[in-house]
């Protein structure tokens, strides 16, 4: 509890100078890291991207080797049927052999009829049962093909992006540790309106010098009188024009400054 209060009591006594200095310093190890990030470039993107597509694939695929199966269960039902229709037939006809009466006869008849459309009924179904299998497979087949090249781009992704990683890993692990030792420097509200200013510049600059007599982040002019004021290094300025926050170009040199 001590220790807290002591550090932010450091913090609190801090100069304005070497807030700038240190929000400065935290700038240039963030532009470091971005740096490596844009090295990456969309290749994190189009890993997520295949990984996505490739599940995708693989439900589609999924969900029609399901649909041929209930299909192939569906033909094995209906042809148990014809068995059962062709059974029945033979029984009617050998009942036929051994009726009495033109009426009996008849009455098989009908039995035998019905059980010739329910076989013609079923083999028009396993049929058409028949036709959809051979519709979803070919779908199957395309999907496989297309996850297959999926999987072979994203093997490829991964690899170029595990390279790169591998080769700038500790330099950006090292980058971020330096960046959050800075940021322990400096109180929170400054840090918070860093992280803020940043997210919402263009490449990430939120603290940036003034270079031939321009704001470093949105080139417009700044009038010689606030140049000063930014040089003598006494307040916190910002630009007036894309709210960035302004140091001088000598800012992290360890030369005195000029005196006005």
């Amino acid at each position: 509890m001590a220790e807290t209060k002591n550090k932010a009591q450091e913090i609190a006594e801090l100069s304005v100078e070497d807030k700038l200095k240190a929000l400065y310093k935290l700038q240039k190890i963030k532009s470091e890291v971005d740096k490596i990030r844009t090295l990456r470039g969309e290749l994190p993107l189009e890993v997520q991207d295949l990984e996505d597509e490739i599940e995708g694939l693989q439900t589609r695929i999924d969900k029609y080797k399901q649909e041929v199966k209930s299909l192939e269960t569906n033909i094995s039902a209906k042809k148990n049927e014809i068995s059962d229709a062709k059974s029945l037939i033979k029984k009617y006809e050998e009942q036929q052999n051994n009726v009495r009466n033109n009426r009996e006869f008849e009455s098989l008849s009908k039995e035998v009829e019905y059980q010739t459309l329910e076989i013609e009924l079923c083999e028009k179904r396993i049929r058409e049962f028949a036709v959809q299998i051979s519709e979803k497979k070919l779908i199957i087949d395309e999907s496989q093909l297309k996850f297959d090249e999926r999987s072979a781009d994203l093997e490829a992704k991964r690899k170029e992006l595990e390279d790169i990683v591998g080769d700038t890993k500790k330099e950006e692990e090292d980058l971020t540790n330096q960046s959050i030792e800075v940021e322990k420097k400096i109180e929170e509200r400054l840090v918070t309106a860093f992280k803020k200013i940043r997210k919402n510049a263009r490449n990430g600059l939120a603290v940036v010098t003034v270079e031939r007599d321009a704001c470093g982040g949105c080139f417009n002019n700044i009038p010689p009188q606030r140049q000063l004021d930014i040089k003598s290094r006494k307040k916190i300025i910002v630009c007036e024009y894309c709210g960035r926050i302004l140091v001088d170009d000598e800012i992290l040199q360890d030369k005195p400054k000029e005196e006005n």
